[in-house]
């Protein structure tokens, strides 16, 4: 039987109920009248019998209990109803109806309000939080994804992963409540195992320093979103806390799991530019006659030429086990490679992670050392072939079938050279160009945790972390290419640039019941020091002649934190919930007057059904209130040394000539010797809902954020300084918003399972000052991305960041854009800058989140969708090639259209209109997948197949590549593939 591990404590279970209840030895009550004779059999889950459950009459003090078969024998009026209740698993109530045989199958009661959730520096459990946190599991993460902050896209509320590009290098930007900041960082703090990590990537590697950890090592993702939750970090949980723990060994006997995924990666939609029909007639009806005289008689799609079908492989092994019995160990070891879409684009990583957790004294001492490694090994595809592609003349071949250039069909001028500006050929680019790194990376902790003997309740934790990382790379062009063709190609090496991450953390804890006053008081008070830096030597970009083209000087930038903290916890009868929490931060990052920043917290929790008035509503098993505000600081995204005058060497060619020698200069750097902290105020109200036994539940929260002393990059006032911006605090933004998660088990029988979580955030920022002195006029600050050196955002006091600032295009009668016609907005009669206008802004309104699973016996299949409704997107990329003017910038070359111009007919490009600002709201298939579970197959070995698709639609009225995108900007943006895959796995 199942429960012959606990078979004793039942026996004497049973027995206590039969003598404590006041049918003591006979176990059911004399019959009375009106009544009849109910039998049946209590079982669990699994279909096994239940000893000692509680059989009551509801309305009545009689009943009986289950026998050690789970059977049950008593007697009850028909109109009555029947409660069944055991401890750790749910109650259930059943009316009689004047049945004679009523067998029961009781679930286990919801772990969901008392699973322990990680929060900053300790545990929780879920039912006494009182801030706004959201914790994932494995068994609900995305699968098929490489980079961890891809395990719960779309599944928590307020929260926005965007992957930056559709390369396998690439990284993604995570925003947190929309981040809180304008220039400063505004990505979450990331805390993997208690060491925080630094927010920058490292070169080889810059864009994704996340995807130097392997998914398959993580065991739960927690998002800290609140001032309450995030205070305890201080200065840098202005933008939330993403807080990653990895998996540990926890089995009894040895276990050896084995995993295989082999996908393939297909192109989506590419910017859409003229056919070659189209392109054709275009030329021949509307162009002169040396523009036709450049049309070719090849019919090339150059889309072809540069994308393939990329091929990628995931396979994991891990053994988890005791050593001794009080010697847990997790080891694993992964192997990552996948293609790009892109020709020459590829990543591949080795990660090896090792996890020991032994405990010592009956558990007083317990330790946990976890070091993990990787190995990254990429290589780069010049991404310029994306707009070399969608531009280049689709009459052309490929090859010109001569040796010159290696072979690629290039546009030259009459003495042979390549023509300036002349758009390359893109396969030429791609293969033409071999630039590669190597990332190597090592994180480690140690973290030891003792209770005191003569105090149990008081223990102390202690962390050694360690972060070291270090990349460099190669680059090569041969001299024969297009592309550096005047300077005798590249070969040169860069780097390393090694990076140093030192933690050390020891915090007190004291946890005590007090079981008489029904209170619980829970303190932790604590000390941080962390330290990073970041070396790079001075090097020379050379030509394959090895002359030097470009010199890089040295880096060596380095900065600390310390920091002091306090948290206490304070319940009384489970039902009123208190945390207070300081954090005192000292950087080295500001001046010694504004180098210390405090930041508290404060935050209440009502768990309304604990109340006598909630007892009768039986349908409704968690109600909470939350309420928070609290203080957090900013000082990452700015540099080590803002607050100093610094001085950087000249470089060759900008030395000095002193008689016949030329002497290296240095030069003063832009400083404010007053920088100190940005601070965010933030205010929190909340609750927590949970009805049939918890069975659906959610949380709903809103949230109000101002941000003030903004580190944010001004224009300076001309000879106040050493450049024409600085960094300063300068301005203020607010934001608020709404969050809600709504997670329900529709289905849960022991063949069918059906799960669906929802989520829904509004959000709205704004900047309110924007000035260093407050109260002054100030003209919009252009910001974001450029094309030809023409800004199409800006920041404006009482407006959204980044809004678009353009013309308002008028129309003809026929719909069709008037070049040149603008909107005369302020009635001057003349078109100029006074008529521009802000137009909408890159960031969303709503962000939806759903998610489903469904198991049918051995099958089961999983979805994830989101939606971004309100945000905009600039279509550079239509409005760069989307005029005639742009098929020709020489006498040489013809270049491709847009197709949009069959609908504008451009002469030039209109940079500033508003008709290149399209909506950009989407709904996408994220992931789609099913799997079956074959069980055990041999003895002592389980398997498990799955297929998925990732990126598996798009629905949306942007006419560009992705309505996704960074910074709202679309200029030749590397589309996300469609990938297939399929995972095999194995447990022995």
């Amino acid at each position: 039987m199942k429960h012959t591990t606990s078979t004793l404590l039942r026996v004497v279970f049973v027995m206590l109920m039969h003598c404590l209840l006041p049918w003591c030895g006979s176990g059911i009550l004399k019959a009375q009248s009106g009544t009849h004779t109910v039998t049946g059999k209590v079982v669990d889950e699994s279909g096994e019998p239940l000893i000692g459950v509680a059989v009551l009459i509801m309305g009545e003090k009689s009943g009986t209990v289950s026998d050690f078969d789970g059977a049950y024998r008593l007697e009850a009026p028909a109109d009555k109803s029947l409660q069944f209740s055991y401890l750790g698993y749910q109650t259930q109530i059943i009316p009689v109806k004047g049945r004679k045989v009523i067998d029961v199958a009781l679930e286990p009661e919801s772990k969901n309000l008392n699973e322990v959730v990680v929060v900053g520096y300790g545990t929780t459990r879920k039912n006494d939080l009182t801030g706004s946190v959201q914790t994932v599991s494995a068994k609900d993460f995305n699968g098929g994804v490489s980079s961890p902050e891809q395990l719960i896209n779309g599944k928590v509320a307020g929260v926005q992963i965007m992957s930056n590009s559709g390369s396998p290098t690439s990284g993604s930007t995570i925003r947190i409540r929309g981040g809180a900041s304008l220039n400063a960082s505004n990505a979450p703090l990331i805390v993997l195992d208690g060491v925080p990590l630094e927010a920058d990537g490292i070169s080889g590697n810059s864009d994704n320093f996340l995807n130097l950890i392997n998914p398959n090592d993580i065991e739960t993702m927690t998002v800290l979103k609140d001032a309450s939750s995030t205070a305890i970090y201080g200065s840098r949980a202005s933008n939330g806390v993403l807080m990653i723990t990895t998996k540990k060994g926890d089995s009894e006997k040895l276990k050896l799991s084995v995993s295989s995924v082999q996908s393939i990666q297909t192109r989506t939609k590419t910017a859409s530019m003229l056919s070659y029909e189209e392109f054709v007639n275009v030329v021949q009806t509307e162009g002169n006659g040396n523009q036709r005289s450049l049309l070719g008689t090849e019919n090339t799609n150059w889309n072809d030429a540069i994308y393939q079908n990329a091929f990628g492989t995931d396979n994991n092994v891990s053994l988890t086990g005791r050593i001794v019995r009080n010697f847990p160990f997790r080891a694993s070891v992964g192997y990552y490679n996948q293609e790009g879409i892109l020709k020459s684009d590829r990543a591949e990583r080795v990660t090896g992670n090792l996890n020991l957790n032994p405990a010592f004294f009956k558990d007083y001492l317990k330790f946990n050392l976890n070091v993990k490694g990787a190995l990254n090994k990429n290589r780069f595809a010049d991404a310029s072939a994306i707009w070399n592609a969608a531009t280049m003349n689709p009459t052309l071949g490929i090859y010109s079938g001569e040796d010159r250039f290696g072979g690629f069909t290039e546009a030259i001028d009459p003495s042979g050279i390549p023509v300036t500006r002349a758009v390359l050929n893109p396969l030429g680019v791609l293969e033409q160009r071999d630039s590669r790194s190597t990332v190597k990376r090592l994180v480690g902790n140690a973290d030891a945790d003792y209770k005191f003997h003569f105090l149990p309740e008081l223990r102390i934790h202690g962390t050694f972390g360690y972060d070291y990382a270090t990349g460099e790379g190669t680059v090569y062009v041969p001299a024969e290419a297009a592309s550096a063709f005047t300077s005798n190609g590249r070969d040169y090496k860069y780097g390393p640039q090694e990076k140093t991450n030192k933690l050390f953390s020891a915090y007190l804890n004291y946890r005590k019941e007090f079981e008489k006053i029904s209170s619980m008081l829970d303190v932790t008070g604590g000390y941080d020091y962390q330290y990073w830096r970041s070396n790079t030597p001075a090097y020379s970009e050379y030509n394959t002649l090895g002359e030097a083209q470009n010199v890089i000087g040295a880096i060596d930038q380095r900065h600390t934190l310390i920091s002091f903290y306090g948290r206490a916890n304070y319940s009384y009868d489970s039902k009123y919930l208190l945390t207070a929490t300081i954090r005192r931060d000292g950087t080295s990052r500001f001046g010694s007057a504004n180098r210390w920043g405090t930041f508290p917290s404060v935050a209440f929790g009502w768990r309304i059904t604990q109340e006598e008035f909630m007892q009768e509503a039986e349908a409704v098993s968690n109600l909470k209130l939350r309420l928070s505000y609290g203080v957090t600081g900013q000082q990452e995204g700015i540099g080590n040394y803002g607050y100093l005058p610094v001085y950087t060497l000249s470089q060759p060619g900008a030395y000095y000539l002193f008689g016949d020698v030329y002497y290296p200069t240095y030069r003063p750097e832009a400083y404010v010797s007053n920088l100190k902290w940005e601070t965010t105020k933030s205010y929190n109200a909340g609750f927590d809902f949970g009805f049939v036994n918890n069975r659906i539940n959610g949380t709903v929260d809103y949230y109000s954020r101002k941000t003030k002393d903004l580190l944010a990059t001004v224009p300076a006032a001309a000879g106040t300084n050493f450049d024409k911006t600085i960094l300063t605090n300068v301005g203020k933004v607010s934001s608020h918003g709404v969050e809600m998660q709504l997670n329900g088990v529709l289905i849960d029988t022991k063949d069918v399972n059906w799960n669906v979580g929802v989520n829904a955030t509004f959000q709205s920022v704004k900047i309110t000052n924007l000035s260093i002195v407050e109260g002054a006029a100030i003209t919009n600050t252009p910001a974001g991305p450029t094309v030809d050196n023409t800004y199409v955002q800006v920041l404006t006091e009482g407006f959204s960041p980044y809004m678009f600032y353009v013309y308002k295009q008028l129309y003809n009668e026929q719909g069709k854009p008037i070049e040149g016609a603008y909107a005369d907005l302020n009635g001057d009669e003349v078109i100029n800058s006074g008529d521009l206008y802000r137009y909408h802004s890159p960031a969303p309104d709503w962000l939806l989140g759903f998610n489903t699973q469904v198991r049918y016996k051995n099958w089961s299949l999983s979805a994830v969708l989101r939606a971004s409704i309100g945000n905009y997107a600039y279509n550079a990329m239509a409005m760069n090639t989307g005029a005639f003017g742009t098929m020709s910038y020489n006498d040489y070359q013809l270049n491709n259209l847009s197709r949009s111009y069959l609908e504008t007919g451009f002469r030039s490009r209109q940079h500033l209109s508003d008709y290149y600002v399209e909506n950009a709201s989407f709904l996408k298939m994220d992931n789609l997948s099913v799997g079956y579970d074959f069980g055990q197959i041999v003895k002592g070995a389980r398997l498990r197949v799955s297929a998925l698709i990732q990126n598996v639609f798009t629905i949306t009225n942007y006419t560009g590549v992705d309505p996704e995108l960074p910074n709202g900007f679309d200029s030749s943006f590397y589309p996300r593939p469609r990938t297939y895959s399929v995972n095999v796995s194995f447990e022995f």
